[in-house]
């Protein structure tokens, strides 16, 4: 579980966040979601300690993040595992090599050891026989699955994905989606995934939070969306849809 308590977040004297209090719970999919500029990715950058936060608190289980220095923050980032909005893998590692690389950081294992882990994450999101081909020769879902492999290589507590279906087709983005929400549940993750897809929204929100200009306005699972009146959350919803209409008509 993480707990966000009473947080604010500015830049330049501009307020980001403002007392944004939330609990993201234990082995669900909990997704942020807004549109863009609303703050929803200050605020997965704040929770993983990439933004310093003005005022509040960011609580892993018991243990107040916020207020840990720099020594004491990275046991709590051994236990995290991020999946970046554009993969963020190394172009001149191999598949292997990048999903081993948080084990090389980390731990002191056998190279055996480390191989043995990559094979078994690789596995896992269904990539078998690739490990020495390099990011550039995969697909785009494929290199979001390397990514989510290299992501669980330590068996994070946390898992933490920045708009994981970011430039993929929807077959592909289904297949993502599925991926990270058993993942969640097989290994009793805290997951958060900051997205704008409200397909992923609809099929894996186990619970939702919507952003509005800075402020948490609505939170709830995803069935409670249909029958909100939170006028700022149907106006998003509806514009979300109706752009993803439009696109599927263009030729």
């Amino acid at each position: 579980m993480i707990e966000v308590r009473n947080i604010y977040k500015s830049f330049d004297e501009v307020e980001v966040l403002k007392d944004i209090s939330v609990v993201f719970e234990q082995g669900k999919t909990n997704l942020i979601i807004g549109q863009s500029g609303s703050g929803k990715t200050v605020l997965l950058k704040s929770i993983v300690g990439l933004h310093e936060i003005d005022q509040g608190e960011i609580l892993y289980g018991d243990r107040n993040f916020s207020a840990m220095n720099f020594r004491a923050r990275k046991v709590i980032r051994q236990e995290i595992g991020m999946v970046f909005q554009g993969g963020a893998l190394f172009d001149s590692a191999t598949v292997e090599e990048n999903v081993m690389y948080p084990l090389d950081m980390f731990t002191d294992q056998s190279t055996e050891e480390k191989l043995e882990r990559a094979n078994f994450c690789l596995k896992r999101v269904n990539i078998e026989n690739a490990n020495d081909k390099y990011p550039s020769e995969l697909s785009g879902g494929m290199r979001k699955r390397v990514a989510i492999a290299r992501a669980i290589s330590l068996n994070p507590k946390y898992l933490f994905c920045d708009e994981p279906n970011s430039g993929l087709d929807p077959k592909t983005s289904i297949l993502i989606d599925n991926l990270i929400k058993e993942i969640t549940e097989e290994f009793q993750t805290t997951t958060i995934v900051n997205t704008h897809d409200m397909n992923s929204v609809m099929e894996i929100g186990d619970k939702v939070v919507f952003i509005y200009k800075g402020v948490k306005c609505w939170e709830g699972s995803s069935q409670d969306i249909f029958d909100s009146d939170n006028r700022e959350l149907n106006s998003f919803v509806f514009a979300s849809k109706l752009t993803k209409k439009i696109k599927n008509i263009q030729p």
